[in-house]
């Protein structure tokens, strides 16, 4: 009863995020959002563009992968066991690289990483209300009294029913919420594939998006999961760190989301998994600071690979002409600063892990 009451309360925040938050003191436009007869909006940045279908342009240090079917997956997956065997066969700390666009179809991260920006869109603007704007993500703590009035304004239940959710769920117990708490509420008891959902407006109620897709769809989603999940093992067994390269930034939220997962569940006794961060984006610090923290207080090891980045004209390009902020630092000197500041990061006190990997790409 208490998991369906907490998907409940999810689904309704996630209901109100797709259709637009009209009752907040901003404009549904500055959530990326339009007033609408209540469709879903869909991001410019996470819909397929034909023009930008070829993701080699202008990509010279970096492999792409283009989706086939599903045993050209299962083929990159027994190239990457391959490599992860023969690194952990010849040395006792060796690496092995993987993208995740090679283990199933990309349309699945464009869909996930849609719905993590939205939900943490929505955590920036509630802050905003609370006068927080411009606060680093870690930084920003909401106070839970004031958050709580804005859910009960926006109709996601009653003032009563959303403090006795929000203390049976021992969050905010404090008296303010931050972007993990925040997070939380997805990560608790909300597997990846709950995660993608869209509202269905004749019932006023969230829908798994799996519901839309067929059945060959929903299995190669989770065959894509079930891959991940294979490498990862296998790293654990050889001994192998296994870095999961960094993408495009439409695909990157879901990348970075899945290897966080992964690093829940294979970095408690040593660092298997490193996730990849790219210091020429502008949210950089965001990331690494939000994932460092969680791990402190989840208690695994942090494993990082720090890059500038390898798709910075082609990122540019997209965003100028499908039409959304550049996610790109103005400058090499700004991305170069923002490298030697996540260093910095990496190397204060309190973090378990024990080494990292950087790599100067741009």
């Amino acid at each position: 009863c208490k998991v369906n009451l907490h998907l409940q309360f999810v689904c309704r925040l996630i209901l109100h995020l797709a259709n637009g938050v009209h009752s907040l003191k901003l404009s549904c436009e500055s959530l990326g959002l339009k007033d609408g007869e209540g469709e879903v909006q869909r991001e410019k940045k996470f819909q397929p563009h034909r023009q930008f279908g070829d993701r080699r342009e202008s990509v010279i240090s970096a492999r792409t992968y283009f989706y086939a079917d599903e045993s050209k997956c299962d083929q990159h997956m027994e190239t990457f066991l391959k490599c992860i065997m023969a690194s952990g066969g010849s040395s006792e700390d060796g690496f092995a690289a993987i993208k995740l666009t090679a283990l199933g179809r990309p349309q699945f991260l464009l869909q996930f990483s849609e719905v993590l920006v939205k939900w943490r869109s929505f955590f920036r603007h509630l802050a905003a209300e609370q006068g927080l704007a411009g606060q680093a993500a870690v930084d920003t703590k909401l106070d839970l009294e004031h958050l709580q009035e804005t859910l009960a304004r926006l109709g996601i239940g009653t003032l009563d029913e959303i403090t006795h959710w929000f203390n049976g769920e021992k969050i905010g117990l404090s008296g303010t919420v931050d972007l993990l708490d925040w997070n939380s509420l997805i990560d608790n008891r909300t597997k990846v594939a709950k995660l993608f959902v869209v509202p269905n407006v004749q019932t006023g109620t969230v829908e798994p998006l799996l519901q839309q897709f067929t059945e060959q769809e929903e299995l190669q989603m989770k065959r894509m999961l079930q891959r991940i999940d294979v490498l990862a093992k296998r790293a654990l067994e050889m001994g192998v760190c296994l870095m999961v390269d960094a993408e495009q930034t439409y695909f990157q939220p879901a990348i970075s989301r899945l290897t966080l997962e992964m690093q829940r569940k294979f970095n408690t006794e040593k660092p298997v998994i490193f996730n990849t961060y790219q210091c020429y984006l502008k949210d950089a610090y965001d990331n690494v600071t939000v994932d460092v923290e969680l791990s402190r207080r989840e208690n695994w090891y942090f494993g990082a690979k720090l890059v500038r980045g390898a798709y910075m004209e082609q990122e540019r390009k997209r965003a100028k002409e499908v039409g959304y902020e550049d996610p790109i630092n103005e400058s090499y000197k700004a991305t170069n600063a923002s490298y030697h500041r996540y260093r910095g990061c990496l190397f204060k006190g309190g973090l378990k892990w024990t080494h990292f990997w950087s790599r100067e790409a741009l």
